[in-house]
């Protein structure tokens, strides 16, 4: 089946606006463009173009802002409420602090992830590259804030255990199990999304009219839950790194 990026007319007009510039940049730093026609992938674009969505519609939405909530404004504070009561379950109190992380990249990926249902775009976490990417993200955070929690040598401890005599062997094991996450992350994400996406490219081709609409609200469906997978694990993983130090 054809690449899906051949019919995106947003991705070939955002290439013909940036593609020269950034080529001839990275040619004058010693990299070397084969296509310098088509520089940017789909899935970079389609990505921007969520972020630019998001930081625009809560940057617009904040600003309207009422003592006495709307109905828009409440269904918005439901959503963000709904990212704090799971912080909260799994974390404590603490949990509060990880809002803006835990709440940017769940509405991301959830949007990412119905974007391939609007004719003409794609699912940017139909692509590997992108689900890696969130899931390397939180790999990176959670190791991060559990430093900054514990300390270097106490979150080191981590890795090794209570007993000094089972470190040798617990310490591989902690970190094959901890570099599986990002994989395991982005591999359940990219898979059903890149899945769901065909099932519908090939619906579609097949019978064009009314009979996709009924996958295309299981798609829906599936985007809600693997955005609440990803977002549930990422709050475990935090939890884990910031408490396992108070627990012994």
């Amino acid at each position: 089946m054809e690449e899906l990026e051949h019919s995106l007319f947003l991705v070939d007009l955002f290439n013909k606006i940036f593609s020269r510039p950034l080529s001839s940049l990275l040619v004058l730093i010693g990299i070397e463009v084969k296509n310098p026609e088509h520089l940017i992938p789909d899935h970079v674009v389609m990505s921007l173009m969520v972020m630019i969505f998001l930081i625009l519609f809560f940057g617009i939405s904040s600003r309207k802002l009422q003592i006495i909530p709307s109905k828009f404004q409440s269904i918005l504070e439901l959503i963000i409420q709904g990212f704090e009561n799971l912080l909260l379950e799994i974390i404590g109190e603490a949990g509060k602090k990880y809002l803006p992380l835990i709440g940017t990249i769940g509405l991301f990926i959830f949007f990412c992830n119905i974007l391939g249902l609007i004719p003409g775009f794609m699912s940017p976490t139909s692509k590997l590259n992108v689900t890696l990417g969130c899931a390397l993200v939180v790999f990176v955070y959670y190791h991060w804030q559990g430093i900054k929690s514990q300390g270097p040598l106490k979150y080191l401890k981590h890795f090794t255990g209570p007993i000094p005599l089972l470190a040798p062997l617990l310490l591989p094991i902690e970190i094959i199990s901890h570099f599986a996450r990002p994989l395991s992350l982005s591999l359940r994400l990219f898979g059903n999304i890149f899945a769901e996406e065909m099932l519908i490219v090939v619906i579609v081709s097949i019978i064009p009219f009314l009979v996709p609409l009924p996958f295309m609200v299981v798609a829906i469906f599936t985007a809600t839950i693997q955005t609440f997978v990803f977002v549930l694990l990422s709050c475990i993983y935090i939890g884990g790194a910031i408490a396992h130090e108070e627990e012994h």
